[in-house]
């Protein structure tokens, strides 16, 4: 299981995992999760050709019975060798309500690795105090510390994006405040240090240790302060328009219009798959209000006549505020595109409910 805050690289390294144990020779299974339905990363996964379950309406830890017939279902199919799972990126006590569950109750049936923690760097040197820049109020970091606290392995991703110096300090300054956890600095888009986490990976199982302590109040009233958004979008023109360009407006423009509203963007990613397509997908993501938008996949031939847009956005504000802001977003991408229209599909935008975990280990 690969765990770690909204934007910290999950998906693309849940990707990089897949294709090196492929590359093995072992079948792969995937099961991905969030709060509500149609995910960015599901489709993303699905078109690079990978088995994927997803699990809707809630993280792993209130949904362990989901959890375990996504595997059967998968086991059914496609038979895998190995399950890959993503939690829901503002969940945390993963340990005592999945893992430590899944091996007392089905602990014949699988090996559990060591659970892996992904950090954005730039948003972990600014919760550190090592950098300036915005950051989620103290119930929502709260959350993050405790997803770092029960990790086994902290993965500081993204190092390209950072100096060797910066890397250092931050992974010292994580080092001295979980000591039990081992750190390593990977980048799961450019390949850099993902050997030695993979072989971890397939070397060791997760080793028991006392349960962390989570004040299950707090924890809910952090996930309460995040707004969540998900929404399918046909988007067609006339004669066609540039898809790839069309996907960095419209996340520049609701990047903009969210920091005037002062909300702290945690993740906004979005899909864009052609009408007719042959599994091409233009892929964008934005971690942060001070960030560019980036193209992590591209359409080969971007100019096309109609598509599905699928995005995902959470953020630290109110649901109405990111209804409001994609649907004005939409209507400003479209005014600034000759011939094109967007008719959502399916929307839907909320907090997080109260996490109330299936099952839970107390020691």
């Amino acid at each position: 299981m690969l765990g770690g805050f909204l934007g910290a690289g999950k998906t693309t390294a849940v990707s990089q995992l897949a294709g090196h144990l492929k590359a093995q020779g072992l079948r792969v299974g995937m099961i991905t999760n969030d709060q509500g339905s149609r995910l960015v990363d599901t489709a993303m996964l699905q078109s690079r050709g990978f088995a994927v379950e997803e699990i809707a309406g809630g993280c792993f830890c209130c949904r362990f019975n989901s959890l375990m017939e996504a595997a059967d279902k998968l086991s059914r199919s496609s038979r895998p060798d190995a399950f890959i799972a993503e939690p829901v990126g503002s969940c945390t006590d993963l340990v005592a309500t999945v893992t430590y569950p899944l091996r007392r109750i089905y602990g014949d049936e699988f090996v559990v690795a060591p659970l892996s923690v992904l950090v954005d760097p730039i948003r972990a040197l600014r919760l550190f105090g090592l950098s300036d820049g915005s950051q989620f109020s103290d119930k929502v970091r709260y959350i993050y510390r405790k997803q770092l606290e029960e990790a086994d392995l902290i993965l500081i991703n993204k190092c390209d994006l950072i100096s060797a110096e910066q890397a250092a300090r931050l992974r010292a300054a994580l080092e001295n405040e979980f000591p039990h956890s081992e750190v390593l600095v990977i980048s799961a888009r450019t390949g850099a240090g993902l050997g030695p986490w993979f072989d971890k990976l397939a070397s060791a199982q997760q080793v028991e240790r006392q349960v962390m302590d989570v004040d299950y109040d707090r924890y809910a009233d952090g996930e309460a302060l995040l707004g969540w958004l998900n929404a399918t979008v046909a988007l067609t023109g006339v004669p066609s328009f540039h898809a790839n360009q069309a996907l960095q407006q419209l996340a520049a423009e609701l990047e903009s219009r969210l920091t005037s509203h002062h909300a702290e963007i945690a993740h906004l990613k979005m899909t864009l798959d052609p009408a007719g397509g042959l599994g091409d997908l233009a892929v964008i993501n934005v971690v942060r209000n001070d960030t560019i938008a980036e193209l992590s996949q591209e359409l080969e031939d971007p100019l096309i006549t109609a598509g599905q847009l699928i995005l995902n956005l959470r953020a630290e504000t109110d649901p109405e505020t990111l209804h409001r802001t994609v649907v004005e977003s939409l209507a400003a991408l479209t005014s600034a595109t000759r011939g094109l229209r967007a008719e959502v599909e399916h929307i839907e935008f909320f907090r997080p409910g109260r996490p109330q975990p299936t099952h839970r280990v107390k020691h």
